[in-house]
């Protein structure tokens, strides 16, 4: 690759690594997978990198490549056993104070709590992927449809229905934590 293609790739593809993070996150689950699949991602974005065109939406580009490399190893794990995650354990380590590597991460996941993000986790994969690329990574209806490969209607449609059922499910802790007054019978 030339040197002039390396910048390219570094200013236009890097600069959307936090949102490729935030969503791999979002499908992986957990911070190694998500981490491993940031890092396929990028390394097949950077071996394709003579196929995008300058100047386009590289963050969809890359969210698509994420979204197919996400979806290819699913359906390779599927066919092996379950493995822990030793990084889940050590976060409950004695110096958790100075464990912090991340302070936009841990800022957003407060914004954003773990009952919402449960909540969100749970949606079908399709009406999870539009809600996290539409309502946390601010993404158009073209920019996901390019990214998941389906037409707008159809973004908009699982939009909607992803909202619907992720209302449903936070409804009572809603009115538990008196974002709003519980509906009359």
């Amino acid at each position: 690759m030339t040197d002039t293609r390396r910048e390219g790739f570094e200013q236009e593809a890097l600069a959307h690594l936090d949102t490729v993070y935030r969503v791999a996150l979002r499908l992986a689950g957990n911070e190694s997978d998500a981490e491993d699949l940031v890092q396929e991602t990028m390394l097949k974005a950077f071996r394709a990198w003579h196929q995008y065109q300058p100047g386009t939406n590289a963050r969809a580009w890359l969210l698509t490549i994420l979204r197919h490399t996400f979806i290819n190893q699913y359906r390779s794990r599927r066919r092996r056993p379950e493995t822990v995650d030793v990084s889940d354990v050590e976060r409950y380590t004695v110096f958790r104070e100075v464990q912090d590597v991340d302070p936009e991460g841990t800022f957003f996941d407060r914004l954003v709590d773990d009952e919402v993000l449960h909540a969100i986790d749970a949606l079908p994969e399709e009406f999870r992927d539009t809600l996290v690329l539409s309502d946390l990574e601010g993404l158009s209806y073209a920019q996901i449809a390019e990214v998941t490969g389906v037409p707008v209607g159809t973004v908009k449609s699982r939009l909607f229905r992803g909202r619907q059922l992720l209302q449903r499910q936070l409804y009572d802790y809603a009115v538990e934590m008196g974002y709003i007054k519980r509906r009359a019978p």
